[in-house]
């Protein structure tokens, strides 16, 4: 299989470039080398093409025997601001739709988007009285006051947390939340418009080897690891209880080959979204203990109560349709990979 790359140098990006060819693929790399990602002088791997998805003049002509198209190229992280919102627009949006008009005009229409568990918002949540229940916004005022739970809008009493599996419906909160919403927007349309296939792989928190490190833009056991180098505790915000699903890039490379050889033999028109996801939920405070353990540190962390407009609660996903449809499971687990993350060479 003949497979367009978007993204192919970048940390999720290179990881699927390396075990699409292990499995035998053939892989067209394009890159834009967003500074957000690669600083301002970054070096070009051999066989990725320096080039811009929101210009087809420049990359179409690579799409020539290509059996389909692996999109990772995106503006990642919660941003700075507000002030983000173009750029999401622009490379997430914006771009997916060049993509896609670009495609059709080839003749190629097999897509594997990559997504995130951002689009759905909160996630799943459960009232002891009255049964599942979708919490409202957390306010200011509450956070301000160190009332981080979500509260059941019925009774006001406590919300359990669940797993949500692909069929929540979407509720971003942030910049990048809505790109990602719409890039499966415009996907979905493509798919009966062009038609096409595609299957959406909604990334819950990836991290490993070749993850950013130091920018606004990283990921946040990236900057736990940042800290313990630098000899600080590392800092987490609000108390620390937050569950989120960390999911090791290795992991996510290789449900990007069974998405693939998936997409290529489906039906069109058809669109299919994924948990990508351990399956092990995990605290944040969590997450910075285990860093810690695997640099060997002492250093407890610090819990702050700090928080960030727009960050939701909990977000854990059910693995249980990308097992069965996609033949996906992660093999490494939290506790051990974030632990060897303390060690893995970073961007």
């Amino acid at each position: 299989m003949r497979v367009l790359l978007t993204g192919a140098a970048g940390f999720v990006g290179s990881a699927v470039a390396g075990r699409l060819r292990e499995a035998g693929h053939e892989v067209v790399g394009v890159d834009a080398f967003l500074p957000q990602a690669h600083g301002h002088s970054p070096v070009v791997p051999d066989g990725v093409h320096r080039a811009d998805v929101r210009d087809p003049d420049a990359w179409r002509h690579l799409l020539d025997g290509v059996d389909a198209v692996s999109h990772q190229a995106a503006m990642v992280g919660a941003g700075t601001s507000v002030a983000d919102l173009p750029l999401y627009a622009a490379h997430n949006d914006l771009g997916t739709a060049v993509l896609l008009a670009t495609m059709s005009a080839a003749g190629v229409n097999r897509l594997v988007l990559a997504s995130s568990m951002v689009v759905y918002g909160e996630g799943r949540y459960s009232c002891a009285e009255h049964g599942d229940q979708r919490p409202v916004p957390r306010s200011v005022a509450a956070l301000e006051e160190g009332r981080f739970d979500c509260a059941c809008p019925v009774c006001g009493g406590p919300l359990d947390w669940a797993l949500v599996d692909e069929d929540a419906r979407s509720d971003p909160r942030t910049s990048y939340a809505a790109s990602k919403a719409v890039q499966e927007h415009f996907a979905s349309a493509w798919s009966q418009q062009a038609p096409g296939g595609v299957v959406a792989l909604r990334y819950h928190n990836v991290y490993g080897p070749g993850m950013p490190r130091d920018t606004p833009y990283s990921g946040v056991a990236a900057i736990f690891r940042s800290a313990l180098e630098a000899g600080v505790p590392p800092r987490v915000f609000e108390d620390g209880a937050q569950m989120r699903d960390f999911v090791h890039v290795d992991d996510v490379a290789a449900a990007n080959v069974l998405a693939l050889e998936q997409v290529v033999r489906a039906p069109t028109p058809t669109f299919t979204a994924y948990n990508i996801c351990s399956g092990v939920p995990v605290g944040i405070r969590e997450v910075a203990e285990h860093v810690a353990a695997g640099a060997g540190s002492a250093a407890a962390p610090i819990v702050t109560g700090e928080y960030r407009p727009g960050d939701v609660r909990h977000v854990v996903a059910s693995p249980e349709r990308a097992a069965a449809e996609l033949g996906f499971r992660a093999r490494i687990v939290p506790s051990q990979g974030l632990a060897r993350f303390a060690h893995d060479p970073l961007r």
